[in-house]
Order: structure tokens, then C-alpha cells, then sequence
């Protein structure tokens, strides 16, 4: 076979899958030199058998292997050279964690939806709401209705549980929130991640991981109803009453009620309690079993009611909380005017 050095640059670059540049580079560092270089017109001429050595040296800086090192590779003793490359592939190794672990944070940080907020704070706020929560054959129907809706957007963390009769709503202010997002927890799981938290100080919730300080919670998939669409469409209230709260809860009964507001009272079927409110044409009937767990969910000692008309749900609003507010829809009692 012709050894002679009878290819040029272009020819060997394509031979070995190199460019020409990277050959006068390599000339030029001394780890592939040409075999021959005319001495009038400066160019680089290379034999067939030089290929072994500059697909080496391609595969080797292919690998990301330093000249300095690719040259014990080449041209020293195989044990160097072992050496060599079992060292540039630990170092391999130690760059590809260190780069998967920034990609993973920057890619969790696209859908970052941490906050971390008190112990005891979310722990109330699940109590608060979970009454709302479905239960029994409505949310095997309809299982997100037996959530409680984690949601963390615009600085607040909302939760929010309805069975469509009734809607809570409970908005924390995160110590330190970013991002946003959304989960559904399962009542039971709720209500286990209440007692959890209830003696921590702070507690750090992940929604885009689905974790509590690291741990994973028990979630379900769905789409729950837009609670924000039917919050704006609710029509401004006509008349609001402030009462005391467990007189009013006392007041209920076990059967159906009407509650009247008249001056500065509220008649709740056969009794008037003191209120603060103004005279209204107005009955709204309630069931005790839907009306009394808001009551109960509700902070301190008032409570405000929000009447629109006898049909529209009824806004109840912690007067020592405003970060709470409870829908309630009355009921239609028979014969009563309206």
C-alpha cells in the first residue's frame, strides 16, 4: 500500500471527520503534525495511516479530554494514559451532577409554587373550610367536591372546599411565598395534614412537587369548579346583619329555620336575637346542617351575614377575620312568602 504523504488538508480533514483548521490547529500544538509541508507554498500533505491517530485525537477532544492530557494519551505509556482518561471521567461524571443539579432547580423553578407559611395558621385554615368539603354519595359522585383546594397565586395561599351548597374560603399570607400553583387534597388526607402541622412553627409547601417540608402528600387529579367565576358573580348585598355568633348557632335547632332581620334584631324562627341591622322585607330559610357547621368553622364571638335575596347564597364573614368568608345557600320553605 502507497504511504506517501498524498493527501492534502481538504482530503484528510474529510478522511478522518476533522476540519482543516483543526489540523493546522493540532499542527500547530504539536499532537498532529502533517507528514510532509511544502517549503514554497506552506501546504500540509498527510499519509492515509496518519487517520488512526486523528480519529483518536477527534474522539479524545470529542470527550472534552485538554490537550495537555490527550498528548499522554497519544504518545505515552498505556498506564499514563489509563490514568488520564479514568480521571477525565470522573470529572465527567462530577460536571454532569453538578449540571443536572443546576438544570433541575432552574427547571423547577419555571413551575415553582413554594410557600411557607405557620404551623398552626394552616392547620386552622383546613379545619376552617374542610366543613364545606363533600361528603358521602355527592363526593363519590364527583370526588374533587371532597377536596380542599390548595392554591397559592398573587402572594396568598387560598384554600377552598364547597359541596356546592356551601363554599368556604380561607386566604393565608405565606412568610415567604413564590410562584404559583394548585393541588387538591382529599379530606382525609387534610385533615391528617391539620393534626401534623398543628404543633409545627413554620412549615414549607411545595405545590408543584406535591410536598410538605420534602415529604410527598396524598393529592387528587381533577379540575375543580371556578370558585373565582362564581365569586364575581355574586350580586352586592342588599342588607348585612351582625349577630352574635353562638346565639345564633344555639338559635338553629335541628328543623329547617327562617331568619327575618328586623331592627337591630334577627328573628331566628321563634326567637330575636340582638343584631346589629336595619329593617328588611325579607325571609330567608335555612337548613340547621348546613347553615350551623359554617357558624361553627367561623372565628370569634360575631358573625356577618350578607343577604342578597331569599334564592342567592348568603356570605357569612368572620367579623374578627377577614380572611375567611363561608357561602351558604338557603332553602325554600313552604308557604312562606318571599
Amino acid at each position: 500500500m502507497d504511504q506517501s504523504p498524498s493527501l492534502t488538508i481538504g482530503a484528510f480533514a474529510r478522511l478522518a471527520g476533522l476540519t482543516p483548521s483543526a489540523l493546522r490547529f493540532y499542527d500547530d500544538c504539536g499532537v498532529l503534525e502533517p507528514a510532509h509541508v511544502d517549503e514554497a507554498s506552506g501546504y500540509r500533505y498527510y499519509r492515509p495511516d496518519q487517520r488512526r491517530r486523528a480519529v483518536l485525537l477527534r474522539d479524545l477532544r470529542t470527550a472534552g479530554l485538554p490537550l495537555p492530557e490527550v498528548g499522554t494519551v497519544l504518545d505515552g505509556p498505556i498506564e499514563a494514559a489509563r490514568e488520564a482518561l479514568e480521571a477525565h471521567r470522573r470529572r465527567l461524571r462530577r460536571d454532569a451532577e453538578t449540571a443536572m443539579a443546576a438544570l433541575d432547580r432552574v427547571l423547577h423553578g419555571l413551575d415553582s409554587a413554594v410557600a411557607t407559611v405557620l404551623g398552626w395558621e394552616l392547620a386552622a385554615a383546613i379545619r376552617q373550610v374542610l366543613p364545606s368539603a363533600a361528603t358521602g354519595a355527592p363526593a363519590d359522585e364527583m370526588p374533587v367536591l371532597g377536596c380542599v383546594l390548595v392554591e397559592l397565586a398573587e402572594d396568598e395561599l387560598r384554600l377552598v372546599a364547597t359541596d356546592r351548597y356551601r363554599f368556604a374560603l380561607r386566604v393565608l399570607r405565606p412568610e415567604t411565598p413564590g410562584g404559583s400553583g394548585s393541588l387538591l387534597l382529599p379530606a382525609a388526607s387534610a385533615r391528617e395534614l391539620a393534626t401534623l402541622v398543628a404543633r409545627r412553627a413554620e412549615v414549607g409547601i411545595d405545590l408543584g412537587r406535591r410536598e410538605l417540608d420534602g415529604q410527598k402528600m396524598t393529592t387528587l387529579d381533577g379540575e375543580f369548579p371556578d370558585y373565582r367565576q362564581m365569586l364575581a358573580t355574586l350580586a352586592p348585598p342588599r342588607h348585612r346583619v351582625l349577630v352574635d355568633r353562638l346565639a345564633l348557632r344555639d338559635a338553629l335547632g335541628t328543623g329547617p329555620v327562617l331568619l327575618r332581620p328586623g331592627r337591630n334584631e334577627l328573628a331566628v324562627g321563634g326567637r330575636a336575637l340582638p343584631a346589629l341591622c336595619d329593617p328588611a322585607p325579607l325571609a330567608v330559610g335555612f337548613d340547621p346542617a348546613v347553615l350551623g357547621p359554617a357558624l361553627d368553622a367561623s372565628v370569634g364571638s360575631d358573625v356577618l351575614l350578607e343577604l342578597t335575596d331569599a334564592l342567592q347564597p348568603v356570605v357569612l364573614r368572620s367579623a374578627d377575620q377577614g380572611a375567611f368568608t363561608t357561602l351558604v345557600m338557603p332553602i325554600e320553605l313552604p308557604g312562606e312568602p318571599r
